[in-house]
């Protein structure tokens, strides 16, 4: 009797052949990048460093595309988005010791969003691991410790057969639900040698799915089909799962409206009737939400800026979806479904029979967003509201566009309508500033089909500034909006209003527009009357180029105080 596991691939006589007569000059790098492209990967980001020249050399000889960044941290960024806007991971090449230390701040982030980010640093040679003081450059008594909690995995190799399967496995846990960030660390030597192993011709790229269980699909399907006033908060689970048209489907048969969080932009369709949008730092939204008697919360773990700042108390049942095991029923107790948001929704779809009608949700929606509305109008906020209008009338629909920690992404965390699901994103996950510029130059390698908006204010901007020359270098599309006041605004305002005054807020700052031509990227300074004329040339003309707009805004009132 034969079981499938019993069936083997028997290799071809060509196949015998090449694995008996390598071809020379091969080194422990060639199988990273022969791995990389076996997996399916076709760019990949980073800087090069002594320790890591081995990996470095080995993509000459390789048909991956490298776009080198010009801090490592901003590599980082860059295969974030690549691999937010793909889908696929995105594969990051650092040096030993300080290159890799820089690059934390970035896979804090994509460990935060669910970015899949596949990590490859060297090691100081293999003489030297094992926690003694050899003196090595670089050296660390125990580098993959200071990743251990950041990403989701860690994969170390001591030797050239270990490198197919290492970076194999760091593959598929990235692509895992949750996705994320994982780490593989080689020794110096390792990748330098030269080596007889044959050449890798492919690799198992497919991740291990996260299917509901059977007995919580039929209990939440239950819940959901008899509640009398159902609402869905979805996360960016629903995103990064490609989850949006399933959501949708399930809202319109319950009738129950839905609002998005920030990470969550764009996972429901911002102009529906069921749309609550993403007021979620709004007492209207938090006491609607309250109010629900079944709450169905897919992809989110109800943090701190998804809970109105831990101020939501909820009142009725929550059915929380949730892949990140550490998040699931972290803040509120919750019939927790451990699975994908695909996987769970699809599930919920086919085992809830029939459509529960309700005409009065559309009206309580339209009901909230007019308090909201109302809430907002009495603060005299028209600059901001127009700056934000006037980023929207720009920037095409299927543009992507990438916000870094600044008062105009605030707003448009709660107020921007993404216009399609995965095109708006931002560093809120984990809240570090210098993001949008190179994450948007990462989603530009990804899709060179639609220009690229980055969002930056001036002290954020300062962490990326010399990413505009990766983006000349390249030639890359996108359109950074930088918004000066002067200094760190947000911080400005929080401690205006905590202590009547400020501390290390305001920065002496550069002439954007004469800096950015400095690398030969085209610049304009702007004016709000002129916004949304200057972004709508700047996107429709091919390359990079600067808009810089000086202003100072201010954030609407928080209802959570």
């Amino acid at each position: 009797m034969t079981h499938d596991h019993d069936l083997v691939l028997r290799p071809t006589a060509a196949q015998t052949e090449a694995a008996l007569n390598p071809p020379p000059g091969r080194t422990g790098g060639d199988l990273v990048v022969e791995t990389l492209a076996g997996l399916g990967a076709t760019t990949v980001f980073g800087l090069p460093g002594q320790h890591a020249l081995g990996l470095f050399d080995a993509l000459r000889r390789s048909d991956l595309r490298y776009l080198g960044l010009r801090v490592e941290n901003n590599a980082g960024f860059a295969a974030d988005a690549y691999g937010r806007i793909t889908g696929e991971a995105a594969p990051l090449l650092l040096s030993t010791g300080p290159g890799a230390l820089t690059s934390l701040a970035a896979l804090q982030e994509a460990a935060a969003a669910s970015a899949p980010v596949l990590a490859i640093s060297s090691q100081i040679p293999t003489p030297g691991l094992g926690g003694g003081r050899h003196g090595y450059l670089h050296e660390l008594p125990d580098q993959a410790a200071s990743f251990r909690g950041v990403v989701k995995s860690v994969h170390t190799v001591r030797t050239q057969s270990q490198i197919p399967s290492a970076v194999e496995a760091a593959w598929k846990s990235a692509l895992s639900a949750p996705h994320g960030p994982v780490w593989v660390e080689i020794p110096q030597d390792v990748l330098l040698a030269e080596t007889r192993i044959p050449v890798v011709t492919g690799g198992d790229a497919f991740p291990e799915e996260l299917p509901p269980r059977p007995e919580l699909t039929a209990l939440a399907a239950h819940l959901l089909s008899t509640a009398a006033r159902p609402a869905i908060i979805a996360g960016g689970g629903v995103v990064r799962a490609d989850a949006s048209g399933k959501l949708r489907m399930l809202a319109e048969r319950l009738s129950a409206p839905v609002v998005t969080t920030y990470g969550g932009k764009g996972a429901f369709p911002w102009t529906h009737p069921l749309s609550l949008r993403s007021w979620l730092e709004d007492r209207h939204t938090t006491d609607f939400l309250e109010d629900a008697d079944v709450l169905l919360v897919v992809g989110s773990g109800l943090g701190e800026l998804s809970s109105n700042y831990h101020t939501f108390k909820p009142r009725g049942r929550i059915i929380q979806i949730e892949a990140d095991l550490g998040k699931l029923e972290s803040n509120h107790p919750a019939l927790g479904i451990h699975a994908d948001a695909r996987l769970a929704l699809t599930a919920l779809l086919e085992t809830i029979e029939g459509t529960r009608e309700d005409a009065t949700a559309p009206e309580r929606v339209r009901d909230v967003l007019a308090r909201v509305r109302e809430r907002i109008d009495g603060q005299e906020l028209t600059l901001e509201q127009d700056l934000l209008a006037s980023v929207r009338r720009a920037l095409p629909a299927r543009a992507p566009s990438f916000w870094d920690m600044t008062i105009l992404a605030y707003w448009a965390w709660s107020a921007f309508d993404p216009r399609h699901p995965n095109t708006m994103h931002s560093a809120q996950g984990s809240g570090g500033l210098g993001y949008a510029f190179p994450a948007a130059l990462g989603a530009a390698a990804a899709d060179p089909t639609q220009p690229v908006l980055a969002v930056s204010g001036d002290g954020g901007a300062l962490y990326s500034i010399a990413e505009l020359a990766t983006a000349r270098q390249y030639d890359l599309d996108v359109t950074w909006l930088i918004v000066d006041d002067g200094g760190y605004g947000i911080l400005r305002e929080y401690m205006t209003d905590a202590f009547g005054e400020t501390t290390g807020t305001e920065l002496t700052r550069p002439d954007f527009v004469a800096l950015a031509e400095s690398f030969g990227v085209p610049a304009t300074r702007t004016t709000p009357d002129t916004l949304a004329a200057d972004l709508t040339k700047s996107l429709a003309t091919p390359g990079p180029s600067v808009v810089v707009l000086p202003t100072a805004l201010r954030m609407f009132a928080p209802t959570h105080l």
